[in-house]
């Protein structure tokens, strides 16, 4: 595009103003792309300059006279120097609309941008990686998908062929149907690993198969005991752009051994989890069924921009300490449109354990749970906690479907946690048959080991919990924070519970809180009727930062 035309130099105040716009706007609501720069010169008399100079943010016009144009007047009659007064009004008329126009352009340009930051980090993040320009089949590696054969070796094997792929777009290794026997085995960055419908990864209950590692950082040692931990059935470290996904093939992890062993106390290191990602980014897990994990299903802990969509999980509901996803110590996450049924905690979040997690200091943050089915006989459908000593914050979690669970939404920590959990939003939650549908505390009193500090108190601020509907709901919340450390900013709006119809049931219980309500039922505690003095203190969402695409 040609330049703009320049008229003779002048200063803000001087009879010729020329303003160069350049700018883009586009239509569309989550990404943006550069348009050619548009370029406008208006021309105002000296007295109307101030017109711009608002328009433009600039500083106030000169006192000074405006002098004389340094080139000579056209004597074309019609010139813009020599045009009459109606036309030179018409001018200063066009130059106004013309910068009224780009104003609202200009607005609108930002009311998008704002539109689209606030738009989840799943809805701007594909939800599914590009096919791969490479492809291998496990079967290639001498598996055999007859469900007795141990096929650890071929999926180590696989996997490092793999590996040769990364500087080449990586690669993609294709499991059949069929019943894969396996052990533990590590991925590699720029793999997808893929299910086919009948596909079953099964985990060996061979316990040699399943190797030892060291405690993570964040909690010094195993969560069932002090020591050593054995490694997930499937693992990722300081891995980048890994995604497992299919036509809803099955990871299963025959869990039932390693159950009886942990009630038998006949374990000799932590139980594994099925899915383990450690210092690791852009992961997408998606259309893939978990079943019977040993411990905890999903756990991505020091990890960044993690989707998981379309997923569901299932282990027996009397299974002991049984996590479904465990975000850990890890931030810019998302999960969506999945169903989680476990006996403990469906959604767990945490981020270190007592002074090992205050010591490590990495917090879980700018986390986004929408659209999902939960289920926790004997847990919580959506925690917090109780490990959160390195801090929990800009969590948003909205149109959940909770039933059949011993608590609904659980913030659990204790004194020595340190930490925080503060700055979340849960909103559009339908609860069925729940025990106690809204809970806090403050002596989830176990400990790594005796070295904990009882004066690192944790705090727990500004938590939101809106537009909630419950039936068969034996007690609607039970809030207990600290002694001389009180969980504050708590706030409650448009929340209607029904309460079970059972000599067991009762309202609200509360102490050592504060907060807020509004268009609560049952009526909440004394604690948490204050009337905010800023009213949209209750509905203010934490603010997202966008995922980073690569």
């Amino acid at each position: 595009m040609a330049g703009p035309f320049h008229e003779p130099s002048c200063n803000l105040s001087t009879a010729k103003t020329s303003l160069l716009l350049s700018f883009l706007i586009t239509p569309s609501l989550y990404s943006f792309s550069l348009l050619p720069p548009l370029y406008l010169s208006l021309s105002l008399p000296c007295g109307n300059s101030s017109l711009l100079q608002s328009q433009a943010n600039s500083s106030p016009p000169s006192s000074s006279a405006c002098p004389e144009p340094r080139l000579p007047r056209p004597s074309r009659p019609d010139s813009p120097l020599s045009a009459p007064p109606f036309r030179r009004k018409g001018g200063e008329l066009m130059a106004r609309l013309v910068a009224l126009a780009l104003a609202v352009a200009v607005a609108v340009g930002v009311l998008v941008i704002a539109r689209a930051e606030a738009e989840p980090r799943c809805a701007r993040r594909g939800r599914s990686a590009p096919p791969r320009p490479h492809s291998v089949t496990i079967t290639e590696f001498g598996a055999v998908g007859d469900g007795v054969t141990l096929n650890t070796v071929p999926f180590q094997n696989a996997v490092f062929y793999v590996r040769s792929f990364a500087d080449k777009g990586g690669a993609q290794l294709y499991v059949p149907k069929g019943r894969w026997l396996t052990g533990s085995f590590n991925l590699t960055s720029h793999l997808t690993l893929f299910l086919e419908s009948g596909a079953v990864i099964v985990g060996t209950q061979e316990v040699s198969q399943w190797p030892v590692a060291e405690p993570l950082p964040s909690y010094g040692r195993g969560m069932d005991l002090p020591g050593l931990r054995h490694r997930s059935l499937i693992n990722g470290l300081n891995l980048t752009d890994v995604v497992i996904t299919g036509n809803n093939g099955i990871i299963d992890g025959q869990g039932s051994t390693w159950w009886n062993w942990f009630r038998s106390n006949k374990l000799n290191y932590s139980r594994p989890h099925l899915v383990e990602f450690v210092d690791s980014e852009q992961i997408v897990i998606s259309n893939i069924t978990f079943l019977n994990s040993p411990a905890w299903s999903i756990h991505p802990v020091y990890c960044r921009n993690v989707v998981l969509n379309n997923i569901t999980i299932q282990t027996s509901l009397d299974a002991p300490l049984n996590h479904g996803i465990v975000p850990d110590s890890s931030s810019n996450m998302c999960i969506e449109d999945s169903n989680i049924s476990v006996s403990h905690d469906a959604i767990s979040l945490k981020s270190g354990w007592d002074n090992y997690g205050i010591t490590f200091g990495r917090p879980t943050s700018d986390i986004h749970i929408r659209r999902v089915n939960l289920q926790s006989p004997l847990g919580a459908a959506l925690a917090f906690g109780s490990e959160m000593s390195g801090g929990i914050s800009d969590i948003h979690a909205d149109h959940l479907r909770i039933h059949g669970s011993s608590k609904g939404i659980f913030f659990k920590t204790a004194q020595g946690r340190g930490g925080y959990i503060r700055d979340t939003v849960i909103s559009d939650v339908q609860m069925e048959d729940v025990n106690v549908a809204i809970a806090f505390t403050g002596s989830w009193s176990s400990h790594p080991d005796d070295h904990f500090d009882p004066a690192a108190l944790p705090l727990i601020n500004r938590i939101t919990l809106k537009n909630m509907t419950g039936t068969k709901i034996s007690v609607a919340g039970v809030l207990s924070g600290i002694t001389g450390d009180p969980f504050t900013g708590i706030c409650l709006s448009n929340i209607n519970f029904s309460l079970a119809d059972s000599a067991n049931s009762t309202s609200w219980s509360c102490s050592n809180v504060s907060g807020y309500s509004k268009l609560v039922l049952p009526e909440p505690c004394l604690d948490l009727r204050t009337t905010p003095s800023n009213s949209s203190i209750c509905s203010a969402l934490p603010s997202y930062h966008a995922i980073a695409v690569a």
